[in-house]
């Protein structure tokens, strides 16, 4: 039974690294803007795909991960800078609709350019499984939890250290008072989609050895994500990290116990339950008039 339990948690915990990666992109741009890019999730797709792409193309992988985080960034600077930008001053409805909007075109685009196939890309290392304690584990998965770990160490150093940092945080904590203090926020807002896309497109690489990636991945890590950061409290980096670990648990025993069918169906059942019971998220963030 304990081989079981530690199988199962360590799927959990694999899936919930990806997840907090995700949430933590949606609570990086809530804080900016008070507003939730319902993109995030194409973001992911975006990096996995490019990476399938570049590595299929001949790059090594050295290469090829950068290369798609880098491309994946560039198109969320660009979808803030041309549909983001030009509605700041829209109403709550309206922000909805466009990341919405933007969602269904990355994806719509996304299969024009790949097709609706399934794509590859190669472990980091070797592939042969691990034994611990009548448990197995991939390699992969220790990538997925590293990479995970060391993305969270260094967005923890950059907010505390650098100056652009530091403004996020001042204009997350109160965005008048960072206008008056000389803080150029709609620079902050810039910024935090492409910091954001990079958190997701790392995600994506990092999981695609595993899950393979396609056209549509994003969907469904994007609602995850999203799940994860209302679990731990939407804005709440530490909120963000915690809801996706525990989200992943959740889904690895509750497939492993109860059935895998209602693996999918566990997140959704999370944004019900932190809605009606705990609005502000287990570390209880701040609320904003956006949604």
């Amino acid at each position: 039974m304990s081989g079981a339990w530690l199988q199962f948690v360590a799927s959990g915990l694999t899936a919930g690294a990806i997840y907090a990666l995700v949430a933590l992109g949606f609570s990086i741009i809530f804080n900016a803007s008070g507003a939730i890019n319902f993109a995030q999730g194409e973001f992911v797709m975006i990096g996995g795909m490019s990476a399938a792409t570049l590595w299929a193309a001949g790059l090594p992988l050295a290469a090829a991960l950068p290369l798609a985080v880098a491309a994946a960034v560039l198109v969320a600077l660009l979808v803030e800078k041309l549909a983001i930008e030009p509605a700041r001053h829209a109403g709550t409805v309206t922000l909805i609709i466009i990341t919405i909007g933007v969602s269904l075109f990355l994806r719509g685009l996304a299969q024009l350019v790949w097709g609706k196939g399934v794509h590859r890309l190669p472990a980091f290392s070797s592939e042969d499984p691990i034994a611990f304690m009548g448990a197995t584990v991939l390699p992969q998965s220790l990538w997925v939890l590293g990479g995970a770990a060391l993305a969270v160490v260094a967005l923890s150093a950059f907010y505390g250290r650098t100056l652009v940092g530091k403004a996020m945080l001042a204009t997350s904590y109160n965005r008048l008072a960072a206008q008056l203090a000389g803080i150029n926020t709609r620079g902050v807002l810039f910024a935090s989609f492409g910091l954001a896309a990079l958190l997701g497109a790392l995600g994506g690489v990092l999981i695609a050895p595993i899950a393979f990636t396609s056209y549509d991945t994003g969907v469904m890590l994007g609602l995850k994500g999203f799940a994860a950061a209302m679990l731990g409290g939407l804005g709440s980096f530490a909120g963000a990290v915690l809801g996706g670990l525990l989200l992943g648990l959740l889904e690895g025993l509750g497939a492993g116990f109860v059935s895998s069918a209602y693996k999918d169906a566990i997140a959704f059942v999370v944004i019900l339950a932190v809605l009606f019971l705990m609005p502000g998220g287990l570390l209880g963030a701040h609320r904003s008039d956006r949604v």
